[in-house]
C-alpha cells in the first residue's frame, strides 16, 4: 500500500457527540503512529459537529497526542491547554428539557411552499423545538487553542446548516459568510432540541450533522489526491444491539452509513482515493446506544486506539518514511 503522505491529501472528521469525539481521537492518533502521517498536514481540513471542534485543534497546531493527553487529563509542560472539560461541559448524557413550540417557523414554511429545495432531512429538524443546551463551554475550547479570528490553516471548513433556509453552509470556504472559529464551530454542534442555535451574522445556524454526518462529497471538485474520512456515526460492521436503545441507534447508523456510501461514491467518481474510517463491532459494543453519554468516554477511546491499531496493521500500511 502506498503512503498515506502521497499527493495532495484531504481530511473529513465527520460528527458524533462526545463518544464520537472520543473515539475520532483513539482513531487519529494510531492513524498517526502506525502510518506516520500528521494529520495537521492535511491540504484540507472539513470537520461536522465533533468533528469541527477536532478541525479546529489540528488546524491551530494540537498534535494528536496532546489531544489524547486532554483526554485522560494529562498535562504536558510546552503544550497547548485545552479548557475544556470532557466529563462535564458537553451538559450531561440527556439534554434539558428544550422551549416549548417548533425550532424554525421559516425553515417549516419554506419546506412547505418550496420542498424542492429543502432536503427532506433537514426539512425534518425545522419542527424539533429549540434546545436550552449552552455551547459557550465549546467557544472557550475553540479559544484557548486558536489565537485568531479564523484557522491559522490554510483550508479548514466547518460545516453547519442555516436553520432559516435550510442550506448547508461551509464556514471557511470561500463565498462564506464570514465568522469567528469558536462561532463556526459552536453553530456545527448545536444539535436541534438539545442545544440552542448559534447566531451568526443575524442568521441562525445548527448542527452540520443535520444535513450530512460528513459532508464528505464537498471535497469532490478540490484538487485533491486522497482523502480521509473518519465517520462516528456510521459503521460497516455492526454488533449485535442488546437493547431497544441501542438497536435504534444502529438503525439511525445504518441510514447515515448509506449517505457516507453516496458521498465517497461521488469522491471516487471525480478521480479522488479514499479510504473509510468507522467504528467497528468492538467500538460499538462500548458506545452502547448514547453518543452523548460521557461516562463511556474513556473505554470509547481506549477501544479505538486498539482497533484501528489492529485494522491499520492488518492493511499493512506503510508510513510515510517508508517503514512497514
Amino acid at each position: 500500500m502506498t503512503s498515506p503522505g502521497d499527493g495532495r491529501t484531504g481530511l473529513v472528521l465527520g460528527a458524533g457527540g462526545v463518544l464520537g469525539a472520543a473515539w475520532l481521537i483513539g482513531a487519529l492518533r494510531a492513524f498517526e503512529e502506525v502510518t506516520g502521517f500528521d494529520p495537521r498536514t492535511a491540504d484540507r481540513l472539513l470537520g461536522t459537529s465533533a468533528g469541527s471542534i477536532l478541525v479546529a485543534a489540528l488546524g491551530a497546531g494540537v498534535d494528536t497526542n496532546g489531544l489524547l493527553h486532554h483526554q485522560f487529563g494529562i498535562i504536558t509542560e510546552g503544550a497547548p491547554q485545552i479548557d475544556f472539560d470532557p466529563d462535564t461541559d458537553s451538559g450531561g448524557k440527556l439534554p434539558p428539557w428544550p422551549k416549548p413550540g417548533i425550532g424554525s417557523r421559516e425553515l417549516l414554511f419554506k419546506s412547505w411552499r418550496h420542498p424542492r429545495q429543502v432536503h427532506p432531512q433537514v426539512a425534518l429538524y425545522s419542527v424539533v423545538p429549540e434546545g436550552r443546551g449552552d455551547l459557550q463551554p465549546v467557544g472557550r475550547l475553540v479559544d484557548s487553542v486558536n489565537e485568531g479570528e479564523w484557522s491559522p490553516h490554510p483550508s479548514c471548513w466547518v460545516v453547519a446548516v442555516d436553520y432559516e433556509e435550510g442550506r448547508r453552509t461551509v464556514f471557511g470556504r470561500d463565498g462564506a459568510p464570514e465568522a469567528r472559529l469558536r462561532d463556526a464551530v459552536m453553530a456545527s454542534c448545536a444539535v436541534p432540541g438539545w442545544y440552542h442555535p448559534v447566531t451568526i451574522g443575524g442568521r441562525r445556524y445548527v448542527d452540520g450533522g443535520v444535513r450530512s454526518s460528513t459532508s464528505a462529497e464537498l471535497l469532490a471538485k478540490l484538487d485533491l489526491d486522497r482523502v480521509y474520512v473518519f465517520a462516528p456515526m456510521a459503521s460497516y460492521e455492526l454488533d449485535q444491539p442488546k437493547s431497544v436503545g441501542t438497536a435504534f441507534e444502529r438503525g439511525v447508523r445504518r441510514y447515515v452509513t448509506r449517505g457516507l456510501t453516496a458521498e465517497v461514491e461521488r469522491l471516487r467518481a471525480a478521480g479522488i482515493a479514499v479510504e473509510v474510517f468507522t467504528p467497528g463491532p468492538a467500538d460499538l459494543e462500548v458506545i452502547g446506544p448514547n453518543l452523548m453519554n460521557p461516562l463511556r468516554r474513556t473505554d470509547v477511546l481506549e477501544t479505538s486506539l486498539r482497533t484501528m491499531t489492529e485494522r491499520l496493521e492488518a492493511a499493512q500500511y506503510v508510513d510515510v518514511d517508508g517503514r512497514s
